[in-house]
């Protein structure tokens, strides 16, 4: 039976000398024997990791692969076509709506080599197009800003299009920086494409457009189209949104101040959004008046007959968790019951991660406790984080009983929080820990990769010194070196006798 990893580390430990692990000169240790590289050396390689090994071998995932092979092959060294390629060789293959979308996924770098593809796919009896799988040709070109495909894609499936594809389009357009080309997208959209232009693709593209910080484009397209299409106050919110999300609060009240004029109402998503705003700004610039410039916004609501919702109090929650004033953020959290809101999994992720960056371990697991309790379920992401923080202020103890919980709750634990821990333990200088942890990840199949961490300074062990020079004296040694010297010079005062020359 091969020794476990801690009793070859134990050796390994004692064959060398110890300067070569740990020493002021270099913090750096190999953690594990050689026989763990040897291991992971053998396993085969695929462009994307994957924690399950079983992936590996699923029928569909073999055809993915396949697929993208001969997508990103050479096409000068084979003089067919890639329709008449693929037709050969998966000719018994069913194309499905997420067989396309992994193979898209799994060839970034096939370029336009896409279309041939997508030819191989309408030839075949048994597919055909839906708004989903054009959705995904769309996204791809749209991850290589290659619109000119986009554009010959659309024109040559528009019996087909819908509202997938149109949220994709105007997505890529918005994300790859081009506003005034989603503005005339929109324009020419029906005549082109087919695209309906109603009230829900209006809608569509002012929430896109102001997501990204371009509300001053969402504004001019809601007021050039106000006599065809005649925006609702869901469209306005957005373009307070909009405002906000750029940290201009000026022109998000100026619009709101329109909007009364023009007879609309604005609602509590409005609000809070000014609010966020508001708060985002004392932040930035003063973190002092965030009490009674948020204290304003809130009156206003009151004044104007707006309720108070659960995210009002998240957003004020979170800013106050943001500048460390997480004991206020507490008092917050316990008032919202007077105004009738009862938190949601929004404010219990962000109080535990506050309550755990102020060290406030404690309290941070009874909240958890009572956010399970409420009937919320805490994600794999979510724990991550909880990690994170406790890791980030040296807490790894804790961090290890959140760990235990995170796997009590059903979550497996992926390859970054098998290394995240790992990490910390390394600094801290236990060995032992870590290696306990990487046997963990290997029994479970978690693909974990044997490497050098650091060591915290602090954590070293410090070579004794050795001092150089005399020797301290005990007290027996310095009272007899006294008693010497005060006899030399009791006997210096005696008359001592000539001597007498001898002859």
């Amino acid at each position: 039976m091969p020794p476990s990893t801690s009793l070859l580390l134990g050796r390994l430990l004692l064959q060398q000398p110890p300067h070569r692990f740990i020493s002021p000169q270099s913090t750096y240790f190999s953690r594990f024997p050689p026989t763990h590289y040897l291991n992971f050396l053998s396993k085969p390689f695929s462009s994307k990791p994957t924690s399950n090994p079983k992936t590996i071998d699923d029928p569909d995932q073999v055809i993915v692969r396949s697929l993208s092979g001969e997508l990103l092959e050479n096409l000068e060294a084979d003089p067919l076509p890639i329709s008449q390629r693929l037709h050969l060789i998966f000719s018994h293959v069913t194309p499905t709506p997420s067989l396309v979308q992994s193979t898209l996924n799994f060839s970034p770098e096939a370029g336009r080599a896409i279309l041939g593809f997508n030819h191989w796919l309408t030839q075949n009896a048994n597919f055909s197009h839906t708004d989903e799988t054009l959705s995904f040709f769309t996204d791809y070109f749209g991850r290589r800003k290659d619109f000119k495909a986009i554009h010959d894609f659309l024109v040559d499936n528009k019996e087909v299009l819908g509202p997938k594809t149109l949220a994709s389009c105007i997505d890529r357009l918005v994300r790859a920086g081009r506003p005034t080309q989603v503005l005339g997208f929109f324009e020419r959209m029906e005549r082109d494409y087919g695209f309906k232009r109603d009230k829900d693709s209006l809608r569509l593209v002012v929430e896109k457009l102001c997501e990204n910080g371009y509300a001053s484009y969402a504004e001019k397209l809601v007021k050039d189209t106000a006599n065809e299409i005649f925006p609702d106050d869901k469209i306005c919110d957005l373009l307070i949104k909009g405002w906000c999300v750029d940290g201009k609060l000026d022109e998000a009240k100026r619009l709101a101040g329109e909007m009364y004029r023009g007879g609309f109402e604005l609602g509590t998503v409005a609000y809070n959004c000014i609010l966020d705003c508001v708060s985002k700004l004392c932040r930035k610039k003063d973190p002092f008046r965030l009490d009674s410039e948020a204290e304003k916004v809130l009156l206003d609501m009151e004044y104007n007959g707006v309720p108070r919702n659960v995210e009002t109090f998240n957003v004020l929650i979170s800013n106050l968790c943001k500048i460390r004033r997480t004991e206020d953020a507490i008092k917050m959290f316990y008032r919202m019951g007077e105004w009738g809101c009862h938190p949601n999994e929004t404010t219990f992720l962000v109080l535990i991660k506050s309550l755990y960056q102020a060290a406030r371990v404690g309290e941070g697991d009874e909240m958890i406790d009572r956010m399970k309790s409420a009937g919320y379920a805490i994600g794999k992401k979510d724990y991550y984080e909880f990690l994170t923080r406790l890791c980030g202020i040296e807490r790894i103890e804790q961090a290890m009983s959140v760990f235990e919980k995170m796997k009590t709750d059903g979550h497996n634990p992926d390859t970054e929080t098998y290394d995240l821990l790992m990490t910390k333990w390394c600094a801290h200088n236990r060995v032992d820990k870590a290696n306990a942890l990487f046997d963990e990840a290997v029994r479970n199949g978690v693909e974990v990769k044997p490497k050098e961490y650091r060591v915290d300074p602090r954590y070293l062990k410090k070579p004794i010194a050795v001092r150089k020079g005399k020797k301290r004296e005990t007290l027996p040694e310095k009272m007899a070196r006294k008693r010497r010297r005060l006899k030399q010079i009791r006997l210096s005062f005696v008359k001592k006798p000539k001597r007498t020359m001898m002859r």
